[in-house]
């Protein structure tokens, strides 16, 4: 079967660039309840089951989104880089951090947040041959180490051992973003991460299914299960169709940095539905981080 068309890389054009920073913005506010919900979700249900099982009710998503679009197959050529977004995106991070929400709060998990843009900036240097100023990598350390300092301050300061798993998980998420971006360029973001799961849902099944202790699972409350459906919808499938895009319009470097604000937003959300109370610390450092995006943006 011959491999359906592409078309050339987006334009780097000052309005593309605003736009995918726009779309970055809309993937990262998809994202910021997913350490909270993973943490609700793991207090009942087996790690292993939240972290592949929502990438199985993804993958079934996919299936009909694909089917219902007739999106033709994307080619043998590109398996190799859909496997990296499925081994990055959709196994390791999301497994990593279930096993490390099981042992510390998703406060403390906000620390992966603070790391992951930078990691990112790396990747997309590396894999995609980005080349963002130097302006831009001190504006990207400097807002890194105001979000770590800010989740570890918040957090009381304390490392854990399940740190450990936190940075296997933003070294994960860190390749299947930057790999996802350079092949959404060419294929489309929601195709990228819609192919990524058909592919990786043969090997996560099994483990998945074992994984469910069926007495463990009718025990569980239903706002477990709705923060488990929240993982599987929206962490896993549909934020990634703003998140992709915005990757490759705007670049991976610069549209990663816009995760910076991931912990702040988490923050937020749960001020409004949680009724949790926000200091002055929060703002200012919000404002902080703002700041270190903007001036790096600048900069690339």
């Amino acid at each position: 079967m011959p491999e359906p068309s592409v078309t050339p890389p987006t334009s780097s054009s000052p309005a593309t660039r605003s736009r995918g920073m726009a779309w970055g913005l809309v993937g990262v506010l998809a994202f910021s309840l997913t350490l909270p919900a993973t943490r609700f979700a793991v207090a009942y249900l087996d790690p292993a089951f939240v972290g592949l099982g929502r990438a199985v009710v993804a993958a079934a998503l996919a299936a009909v989104a694909l089917a219902a679009t007739r999106t033709p197959w994307p080619g043998r050529s590109r398996l190799p880089s859909l496997a990296l977004v499925a081994g990055g995106v959709i196994v390791g991070f999301p497994l990593l951090s279930a096993y490390a929400m099981r042992s510390v709060p998703a406060s403390h998990g906000a620390v992966v947040v603070g790391l992951l843009p930078l990691a990112t900036a790396v990747a997309g240097a590396l894999m995609a041959h980005e080349r963002p100023s130097r302006r831009f990598w001190a504006c990207a350390i400097a807002g890194s180490a105001i979000v770590v300092a800010f989740a570890l301050w918040k957090g009381g300061g304390a490392l854990h051992a399940a740190d450990a798993l936190l940075v296997g998980a933003v070294a994960a998420a860190a390749i299947g973003y930057a790999e996802g971006a350079r092949l959404s360029r060419t294929l489309g973001g929601w195709q990228v991460i819609s192919w990524a799961l058909i592919l990786a849902a043969p090997f996560v099944a099994a483990p998945a299914w074992l994984a469910l202790d069926a007495r463990t699972a009718a025990a569980a409350p239903w706002t477990a299960w709705l923060a488990f459906t929240y993982v599987c919808v929206v962490s896993m499938y549909l934020g990634f169709f703003a998140w992709y895009k915005g990757l490759a319009e705007g670049g991976i470097a610069a549209v990663g940095q816009v995760q910076l604000l991931q912990p702040f937003f988490t923050l937020f959300a749960s001020a409004l539905l949680l009724g949790e109370t926000l200091d002055a610390a929060t703002f200012i450092a919000a404002a902080l981080v703002v700041a270190t995006i903007a001036f790096g943006r600048r900069g690339r």
